[in-house]
């Protein structure tokens, strides 16, 4: 956080205190009871469930979330970066879930009191957010149980080995792994949303991409990824060093172990459409609708999109529907008021339709119009990147130079993707 949190509070869904640590004595201490009285118990206030909002009360900030049972409340004397201080607390919800099989409710918080104690004096320091990752944390503070000798010597080496990786430059590795086989995986994998008229002119587009890393190496390797400059709005692991990138425009890093995000980026321009859709859709009186929808792959034709599902909505009054396509199947669903058409394997600039007779149900009422929702499209692409984002080079470097075996893949997959009629 920008500044430093003077409190933080666990508290259940009546503003009981489950938890209570105070950082700074710049604030009082009855901040609690102002939350219940002044968020929790007031009547605009129903979505919090919902919401992770921020309220300035008398000269304090008040940020805070909801996780299952539990409300997360940050209290500040400064104007607090919001967003940073929800990053925090969402590590630290995810950091007790790891600790606690996955749970974080009230009942899991009044189990582990002595724990979530040790774990705040170390996430914390005078407000201030420190590590909070789970790997390195394990390894000097520990659930109760059961523990032989040999187990307590052996955390001890751990403790004194997670110091160092704390206080030192990579805290994210230890430098004793080994591997028979040396391997990296990278998974570059992007969600595409899209709102496209009628007419096939595009009103807004975006893509959300993110590379996923499977590191199995040896070591403390020092990796180098070349990307072509199509990122924008980029957010990095901590192992990447910036300011090689933003000299070189270089991704380099020493990897943790194991499966990570290296990072996430978010393009607005230069977008490759993977589908387009031009509906036609006329109402013939008050009992039919003519459907016609065509759906063309606009990705090279070596390539293939795998379990497409077009939605194409109907009137809520429709009655039944006679659906022919030139690939896959289509069936009308009265649940969803619309017409499902899958295709399971969509070939590269290809072109495929659908032709539809809807009979509606008469009635004596005054109809009103139809709201004609977008039709709705759901997809994934193998190997195509809509952003066109390009890894130009991976490379491993560890002074033992053994072998390894690199392994790139990419998937497009569909966000709000939604064509009006």
């Amino acid at each position: 956080m920008a500044c430093a949190c003077a409190a933080l509070y666990l508290l259940n869904l009546k503003g009981d205190i489950l938890i209570q640590r105070t950082y700074r004595d710049d604030v009082e201490r009855n901040l609690a009871a102002a939350f219940r009285t002044h968020i929790i118990n007031t009547k605009d206030n129903d979505n919090v469930s919902t919401l992770a909002p921020v309220r300035v009360l008398g000269s304090c900030s008040f940020i805070y979330m909801r996780n299952s049972d539990v409300y997360i409340l940050a209290v500040t004397k400064s104007n607090a970066n919001a967003m940073l201080a929800f990053q925090f607390m969402t590590q630290m919800v995810n950091l007790f879930k790891s600790y606690f099989g996955g749970e974080f409710s009230e009942q899991s918080i009044k189990s582990n009191f002595v724990l979530i104690y040790e774990l705040l004096d170390e996430i914390l320091d005078f407000g201030y957010p420190q590590i909070v990752d789970p790997s390195i944390l394990k390894q000097y503070i520990f659930q109760k149980g059961f523990v032989t000798e040999a187990t307590k010597l052996r955390r001890e080496q751990e403790a004194q080995a997670a110091t160092l990786q704390v206080t030192g430059a990579v805290g994210w590795r230890k430098d004793n792994i080994k591997y028979k086989k040396n391997e990296v995986f990278l998974d570059i994998v992007e969600q595409v949303n899209m709102l496209m008229s009628h007419k096939g002119t595009v009103l807004r587009c975006d893509v959300n991409g993110k590379i996923v890393m499977k590191v199995f190496l040896s070591g403390m390797p020092d990796v180098k990824l070349g990307l072509n400059d199509k990122l924008e709005d980029v957010t990095f692991h901590q192992c990447v060093n910036l300011g090689r990138f933003n000299t070189e425009k270089v991704v380099s890093f020493v990897p943790p172990d194991g499966e990570f995000e290296l990072m996430k980026y978010r393009c607005q321009e230069g977008i490759s459409l993977p589908f387009r859709v031009l509906p036609i859709i006329n109402e013939l009186g008050r009992t039919r609708l003519e459907v016609n929808v065509k759906a063309k792959s606009t990705f090279n034709a070596k390539l293939f999109a795998l379990n497409v599902v077009i939605s194409i909505p109907v009137p809520e009054h429709t009655a039944r529907a006679d659906i022919q396509t030139t690939q896959g199947k289509a069936k009308y669903d009265s649940k969803k008021s619309c017409l499902v058409w899958k295709i399971k394997r969509f070939t590269g600039n290809t072109e495929n339709a659908l032709v539809a007779t809807v009979e509606l149900i008469a009635t004596t009422r005054e109809k009103k119009p139809w709201a004609r929702p977008p039709i709705q499209m759901a997809f994934q692409v193998p190997m195509f990147s809509a952003s066109g984002l390009r890894v130009q080079y991976l490379k491993v470097w560890e002074k033992s130079s053994y072998k390894v075996d690199k392994w790139v893949r990419k998937v497009c997959k569909s966000g709000d993707y939604n064509i009006r009629i």
